[in-house]
């Protein structure tokens, strides 16, 4: 879908997308999972448990940070990163609002 076509949907609903982007990625999935478990987490950490190199992992970390979804601060050479608690609750809330909703046909559907 190009990039003008986002236009013709909601704000929600491209919200919605934007956060399925991020977590259609399963190294993406595997980080979330491994830093929810976590208070904090160097990168390096990260490259041990996950079975990709580190500017994989690296790149894979700066997704998730632009998305606000994970926080990271600098600790001398090291960076640490851990879950935005704020930001994952409001993804998660969106995520099951949108599963919650009552499916409109019955039992007679496709």
């Amino acid at each position: 879908m190009g990039v003008t076509k986002t236009q013709n949907f909601t704000e929600e609903q491209n919200t919605v997308a934007m956060y399925a982007k991020a977590l259609a990625h399963p190294a993406r999935v595997a980080i979330l999972q491994h830093l929810l478990h976590r208070t904090t987490c160097v990168c390096g950490d990260l490259v041990e448990v996950l079975p990709l190199a580190q500017a994989t992992v690296s790149q894979h970390l700066k997704e998730l940070k632009a998305i606000g979804l994970i926080d990271g601060t600098v600790e001398g050479t090291s960076v640490c990163y851990c879950i935005n608690k704020h930001k994952w609750e409001e993804v998660r809330d969106m995520f099951l609002n949108m599963f919650a909703s009552p499916v409109a046909c019955g039992q007679q559907c496709c």
